[in-house]
């Protein structure tokens, strides 16, 4: 067997992978090695893929008959990846994404498709389309170059029939990882304008985390009310005077110098802790947001709220721009890891896959978050390439070229039950 140049894997790899082995049967743990290290060597989503990119053990046909027969369970993997991301989140506050994409099907067959409203207004697709509806919850991690990368926990296909929205999905993704989320960290959810509504919020509000997010303009903001010592006839007000952007806009302007969106960026805010009717009167901080334009003109305002009303205008803008980073995973899910491609007749089955495929794609974001002496070496095969950031992309292709056709079945020790090659057995 050729072990040379497995030392210039981190070892890191090799402990994430054992230890995510023990949320599955021991039966199962070889087919899921096999399986998982082939998703990191191809670019597609079919399970013969993979099969080519392995020395696998078994027939072709075993694998589709573990993934739809096996006794083991994707949340029971997702939770164990969750536990493993956070073990290695070395930030001060736990940033966490919610969102919800589509993956466009030709087919009606395929599970819990359906149409939908293509509300990324891109102009090479119609305004409402045949696909599948997934909703995610991703934690924001920084690499060294501090870039904001994202790495997906958990997905949920919605389906097409009954009572089941994205916000109902949204809640139920907290309440798998419920026990796994667990951390003396603050946690900030970032959510964009659809999901900033009154029943997600109340919800993560009661497990204690702070929600940020970008609302409409014309959101209901007020005052406190005035408390009147003499009593009148009536009962209290509830709300005071309403605020908009009429009346913040002759508000002292607070200028800000931030790296937002990957970039340098000027940006003129106003903030208030004001009142939210959606919110039952709820108070919450308030920040009235413009950006300048490379000309230096202002751009159209745009109003965020956070729960944390302790929070200054510029956490709440730096937070919340950590949230883009989800696009970008979807981008990279869909069109380099073959998410698009993906085909189980089954919703039980495609969620296993598709969890599969998330724990690789997160692996290797993992590894472009170590020091750079540690992956300096793997990801050395692009000498044109040594000044731009060590990316997952690069870990990714210096993984192929150590991994490719190996039979890595036999790195799987069945009575330590760890996974290493044979040449760190020292």
């Amino acid at each position: 067997m050729h072990t040379k140049g497995y030392s210039r894997i981190p070892c890191e790899l090799f402990h994430w992978i054992t230890f995510l082995t023990e949320a599955l049967p021991i039966r199962s743990v070889k087919t899921f090695v096999e399986l998982l290290i082939g998703i990191i060597l191809t670019r597609s989503g079919f399970v013969c893929g993979t099969y080519l990119k392995v020395k696998m053990r078994n027939h072709w046909g075993s694998y589709y008959k573990w993934l739809q027969e096996g006794k083991w369970s994707w949340l029971r993997l997702a939770q164990r990846f969750t536990l493993l991301s956070l073990n290695y989140h070395n930030e001060p506050v736990v940033h966490l994404v919610i969102d919800d994409t589509l993956t466009l099907r030709a087919s009606k067959k395929a599970p819990a498709c359906q149409i939908h409203h293509q509300h990324g207004n891109k102009p090479n697709l119609a305004r409402y389309v045949l696909g599948q509806c997934w909703v995610s919850l991703a934690m924001v991690v920084t690499r060294p170059d501090k870039q904001s990368i994202a790495i997906p926990l958990i997905m949920r296909l919605m389906p097409s029939s009954g009572n089941t929205g994205k916000l109902v999905g949204a809640k139920t993704l907290f309440r798998a990882l419920k026990s796994s989320l667990k951390t003396q960290k603050p946690c900030r959810v970032l959510l964009d304008s659809w999901f900033m509504r009154a029943t997600l919020i109340q919800d993560l509000l009661r497990q204690n985390y702070t929600v940020i997010g970008q609302v409409r303009r014309d959101t209901r903001l007020y005052e406190k009310p005035e408390v009147h010592h003499k009593p009148g006839r009536g009962r209290p007000r509830k709300f005071g005077r309403a605020i908009n952007w009429d009346v913040i806009k002759h508000r002292p302007i607070e200028k800000l110098k931030l790296t937002l969106y990957g970039k340098e960026q000027t940006v003129h805010c106003r903030s208030r802790i004001l009142m939210a009717r959606f919110l039952d009167g709820r108070q919450v901080k308030a920040v009235w947001c413009q950006m300048e334009d490379k000309d230096g003109n202002k751009r159209p305002y745009r109003l965020f709220l956070c729960t944390d009303t302790s929070l200054t205008s510029e956490e709440v803008l730096i937070s919340y721009a950590k949230r883009w980073s989800i696009e970008s995973m979807f981008h990279q899910l869909k069109h380099d890891w073959g998410m698009k491609e993906m085909w189980q007749q089954t919703r039980q089955v495609l969620h296993r896959w598709v969890q599969i495929t998330q724990v690789a794609y997160g692996l290797t974001q993992l590894l472009s978050t170590l020091e750079l002496s540690r992956i300096i070496d793997l990801g050395n095969h692009s000498p044109w390439r040594t000044k731009t950031p060590m990316t997952a992309g690069r870990i990714r292709e210096g993984l192929i070229r150590e991994l490719m056709h190996v039979r890595v079945v036999d790195w799987w020790d069945s009575k330590m039950k760890i996974f290493r090659p044979p040449d760190r057995g020292k």
